[in-house]
């Protein structure tokens, strides 16, 4: 059985290889779980002891498939579990992410299956993360890029904005920009800022930390779910 700490970090591993593509720096690691490098070594000892992860030396760790299957079965029950929060308890977006890291270790398959029941086995969670599947499989790639990365002129559609910060998910929702929101590129500073039309018509400038924190596709190749995006919209409102 492994402990919570060994789940956290797969789960990390997980989500920055999806990122930036394995393998995994150490550095990269500590960052991002707030540890020491040496905490982190020591613990990718342990994992790949366990045939969780392969380490390549200077270059760092990669999941293996049984390690690749914990880190999603994770991400599954805790994105279940922002879902449901949001929709059901009335939780706002920016509320849901910490209250479900506290609760993904410890609830069991029959409650997960519940829950997902419950919601209709939703295909994201309110920040627009994919939710893995029932049977964990590997999660597609997509083709959203920061908005940060594009152009004026550019349409776009949010398709999901990162749970990193709690005030960044309050500013956002109070704006109006969530997962299925439309945007038009008005301005893009030098100093990064970059200015947006929103859906209402309103503008709304947005410093380059958060625009690099929402992710967005074409608005002519468009693959959010529009009900969803609704249903999240709401969520992050409420």
């Amino acid at each position: 059985m492994l402990s919570d700490v060994m789940e956290d970090y797969l789960k990390t591993i997980y989500q920055i290889q999806a990122r930036s593509g394995p393998p995994v720096s150490t550095s990269a690691i500590a960052t991002a779980l707030d540890k020491t490098p040496a905490t982190v070594t020591s613990m990718l000892g342990t994992l790949e002891e366990r045939g969780l992860i392969t380490r390549e030396k200077y270059k760092g760790a990669e999941l293996t498939r049984e390690g690749e299957t914990v880190a999603l079965e994770v991400l599954r029950h805790h994105r279940l579990l922002e879902a449901y929060l949001a929709e059901r308890l009335d939780y706002s977006w920016s509320e849901v992410h910490e209250e479900a890291d506290a609760l993904e270790h410890h609830i069991s398959e029959e409650f997960e299956r519940r829950v997902a029941a419950a919601l209709d086995d939703p295909a994201v969670d309110p920040h627009g993360d994919p939710i893995p599947s029932a049977d964990l499989a590997p999660l597609e790639d997509d083709d959203a890029t920061p908005l940060s990365t594009r152009e004026v002129g550019d349409t776009v559609v949010v398709s999901r904005v990162s749970d990193r910060d709690r005030e960044e998910l309050e500013y956002l929702a109070e704006a109006g920009i969530t997962p299925g929101t439309t945007l038009g590129i008005v301005d893009v500073a030098p100093f990064g800022m970059v200015t947006v039309e929103t859906d209402d018509g309103g503008e709304q400038s947005l410093p380059e930390s958060i625009a690099e924190a929402i992710y967005v596709v074409d608005a002519d190749t468009d693959g959010t779910d529009r009900d969803a995006g609704s249903d999240v919209q709401e969520a992050g409102n409420a």
